[in-house]
């Protein structure tokens, strides 16, 4: 599992590399406060940030997700836990993906697609070796970043979803997405912009890399795996 999830994104470093030059070059990285949501709120419920190499991912509760809010996770009713992420869909859903479709993803992008697995596993075992950084929510804010999930799905013309494929490791699926990959919207700035609908002070203007994600949400969570 940690090697299909890596493997399938090392053409994407010259891509991101050169992206992140570019953008430190010319200023266009805005520093984030690092901080937690505003208010008297209990923190009470927790989400993760993974790191699996070249792109990241956000992982939930199943049971901490309100069904009205993120109804998709009716397809995960045995699940503990769920990861969400989003990229480019001919790369992200290549059997072999190589450096010419990490090249075309940045610039001519086939589309998009939510990737979605549940995992039942001991969460030791389903997320070894990759870094996770654990932050706490607010009811309010976990139910925006719900919000913010369900609105990235496609939908058919009565408004279902669209299933693509089943998951590259664990039990889940590709979703069809909105949403345009490209340079300097990648699956990493995807992960940014859900966590700052959130509320989270996490900026992702100038966010390309995994990198990128995982040195703003350090400061305002705690290294521990999903569980």
């Amino acid at each position: 599992m940690k090697r299909r999830r890596r493997r399938a994104h090392r053409p994407l470093a010259l891509v991101f590399a050169l992206v992140a030059t570019i953008l430190s070059v010319a200023g266009c990285r805005t520093p984030a406060a690092n901080s937690q949501p505003s208010g008297a709120e209990a923190l009470a419920l927790t989400v993760w940030v993974l790191d699996h190499g070249w792109h990241t991912a956000v992982v939930v509760r199943r049971s901490d997700v309100d069904r009205a809010r993120w109804p998709e996770l009716d397809d995960f009713s045995d699940a503990t836990l769920v990861e969400v992420a989003w990229g480019d869909r001919e790369f992200y859903m290549a059997k072999s993906p190589t450096a010419w479709l990490a090249m075309k993803a940045a610039f001519v992008t086939s589309g998009s697609v939510l990737h979605v697995v549940g995992f039942t596993a001991p969460a030791a075992d389903s997320f070894a070796g990759s870094a996770a950084v654990a932050i706490r929510l607010s009811r309010r804010s976990f139910d925006a970043l719900a919000d913010f999930v369900h609105a990235e799905y496609q939908r058919d013309r009565d408004g279902g979803v669209l299933r693509l494929d089943r998951s590259l490791y664990g039990s889940g699926w590709f979703y069809a997405a909105r949403g345009r990959y490209h340079l300097f919207n990648t699956c990493n700035t995807w992960v940014a912009r859900a966590l700052s609908a959130a509320g989270l002070a996490v900026e992702p203007a100038g966010v390309v890399t995994a990198s990128d994600v995982m040195r703003q949400v350090r400061p305002i969570g705690e290294t521990r795996p999903p569980g």
